[in-house]
């Protein structure tokens, strides 16, 4: 694959709804590790307050002992959670699965979900996603409060942290502020991996702003071509490298019922991806237990022998896997190394 741009999978491990929660711990662990032998980026794992199930995070907390290689993508919801055990929890995963989590944003505009919670009504889908452009950045910012050596778990004299490579972050957001440091350690990563839904306008800005992976849905490579560019221009008028923002296109299937099956399913992914329209495939099965194997052994079998899929993993962590550096804390001395 050497001078090839590289074609990126993943695929949602959550059950849709026919399919109830029904699935148990082993079967999702089965799942991931199928998904991992098959060579895939990540899995995302969708969840909500409107809707009752496991906790993303927590599920994929519990896969990450028992997989290696494969990326780990809760989606969180940052609308009535308190940004600071965000971030902390995020972290955690990313130390858990020694890094490679991720955490895909959403916002819960319902008023039914705003009533769970009673501490507010939910405002405007405009300032939710604006809110949760700033827990983006808050998360960041607490990531990097804790310089990358900042532990120093000296036995001998009882000290386990160098206090003068914790920083404050001091952040004031539209609904929120938050003084810092984090209470966890930078993550394996630095910032764990942001993927934003940037399917609908008003989650757009945050994903170019915020975002290192941007799902969209298309129904043309044209129409994807022309959001992956409309997001590497607000990307890049944000001060950002579009470059390092990765577009893939999200396609729920039954892979029972599509015409032509896998084989139709890795020719739209080889040519949408050859074309430029997007920099690779995030497919929702319609059940999990069912077509996820066929994706894995089947689509991402033949892209392999078309030489556009890894044969093994590179690097270690989830942004290795998507070709993006760790960055450096925006706290530590300058020229200091990542």
């Amino acid at each position: 694959m050497t001078g090839v741009r590289p074609l990126h999978l993943a695929a949602e491990l959550a059950p849709a709804p026919p399919d109830g929660g029904s699935r148990t711990v082993a079967g999702t662990v089965a799942l991931a590790r199928l998904a991992e032998d098959a060579g895939l980026d990540f899995l995302t794992h969708d969840d909500s307050f409107a809707r009752p199930g496991l906790d993303a995070l927590a599920v994929l907390a519990r896969i990450a002992p028992e997989t290696r290689s494969v990326g780990l993508v809760p989606t969180v919801t940052t609308t009535h959670t308190e940004p600071f055990h965000v971030q902390a929890a995020v972290a955690t995963l990313d130390w858990v699965s020694r890094g490679r989590a991720g955490w895909r944003i959403a916002v819960s505009p319902g008023a039914a979900e705003a009533r769970l919670f009673g501490r507010r009504p939910a405002p405007p889908t405009a300032a939710l996603w604006q809110e949760a452009g700033e827990t983006a950045e808050v998360s960041r910012r607490l990531w990097d409060s804790w310089e990358d050596d900042a532990e120093i778990r000296d036995v001998a004299t009882g000290r386990f942290v160098d206090r003068r490579k914790l920083h404050h972050v001091d952040f004031e957001g539209s609904a929120f502020s938050v003084k810092g440091p984090s209470i966890v350690p930078r993550p394996p990563q630095g910032n764990p991996v942001v993927v934003v839904d940037a399917t609908r306008p008003a989650a757009r800005e945050t994903a170019a702003r915020h975002a290192d992976v941007a799902l969209i849905r298309a129904s043309s490579p044209e129409e994807a071509a022309g959001l992956r560019a409309e997001l590497h221009r607000a990307a890049r008028a944000h001060g950002r490298d579009p470059g390092l923002l990765r577009v893939l296109l999200t396609l729920s299937a039954d892979l029972d019922a599509h015409p032509g099956g896998p084989a139709a399913l890795a020719g739209l992914a080889a040519d949408w991806h050859g074309g430029g329209a997007v920099d690779g495939l995030h497919f929702v099965p319609a059940v999990p237990g069912r077509d996820l194997p066929r994706f894995a052994a089947e689509v991402a079998g033949a892209l392999r022998a078309r030489g556009l899929f890894r044969t093994a993993y590179e690097g270690t962590t989830l942004r290795d896997r998507l070709g993006l550096p760790r960055p450096a804390s925006q706290y530590a001395p300058k020229g200091a190394d990542a």
